[in-house]
């Protein structure tokens, strides 16, 4: 089982990483000391099992475990933590256990074995939706991925098996479906169009064009975007509130 700790304070990691060196057929491919740092491990790597602290500096252990839950071949989670009163958001964001440190050898052995199931059982198995829409989505490119906050978003469009993220900073893929980022980021972002989800404050007006088709215009679009005759009455509604 090839594992990823993610943990701020060295020695949390150290005693992780001596804990599972007692175990059979457990190999440490990587050290993080935060969110990022195990997402980035994790997309080159593509581990079995990620040991997330949630209390990291930058992007948390919580929110790095809910991109993990979109990754192919997705890894399991397990967070190690000082504090339980993350139980209920650790197990929201599809972890498999839940560690309290200082972390006892006995504990992660049968942390190990619900891994080990986990990973006998992961394909064709859903991911656990997240209660809380996340900050960043991740653009996953050759072996590493680029972190996009969501506050960057002007648009997403759909394009065969992947989404195009539209953003301050460029365009980027995503290999998530526009329908689960619609009901995860409801608040956020308003359908135009059966492929493309459009960020509230991007929209300025509706304006028909020659043809008489109705058309979105955004804040930073480089054009106006087409909007399906079934999404107009609401669009106009959003824009009243705007």
């Amino acid at each position: 089982m090839r594992v990823v700790i993610a943990d701020d304070e060295p020695l949390a990691r150290e005693r992780l990483r001596s804990l599972l060196a007692e175990q059979p057929g457990v190999e440490v491919v990587a050290e993080a000391e935060n969110g990022e740092q195990a997402l980035h491990a994790c997309a080159e790597l593509q581990p079995d099992l990620v040991l997330l602290d949630i209390a990291m500096p930058g992007l948390d252990g919580l929110e790095a475990a809910r991109h993990l839950a979109t990754f192919e071949p997705r890894p399991a989670v397990v967070f190690c933590t000082a504090y339980d009163a993350h139980a209920l958001s650790a197990f929201e964001a599809a972890a498999i256990d839940y560690l309290m440190k200082p972390v006892r050898s006995e504990r992660l052995a049968a942390a190990l074995e619900r891994a080990r199931m986990f990973l006998a059982g992961r394909n064709g198995q859903p991911a656990a939706a997240s209660q809380q829409a996340r900050t960043l989505l991740c653009a996953r490119l050759r072996g590493s991925l680029r972190l996009i906050p969501v506050e960057d978003i002007h648009y997403l469009q759909a394009e065969e098996k992947y989404v195009v993220v539209h953003h301050a900073r460029g365009e980027d893929l995503i290999e998530e479906s526009l329908k689960s980022l619609e009901e995860e980021f409801a608040s956020r972002f308003v359908r135009i169009h059966r492929n493309c989800l459009v960020a509230r404050h991007e929209l300025v007006e509706l304006r028909r064009n020659g043809a008489g088709q109705v058309q979105a215009v955004l804040r930073h679009g480089k054009a106006p975007l087409e909007v399906s005759r079934r999404c107009v009455a609401s669009l106009k509604q959003d824009l009243k509130h705007l």
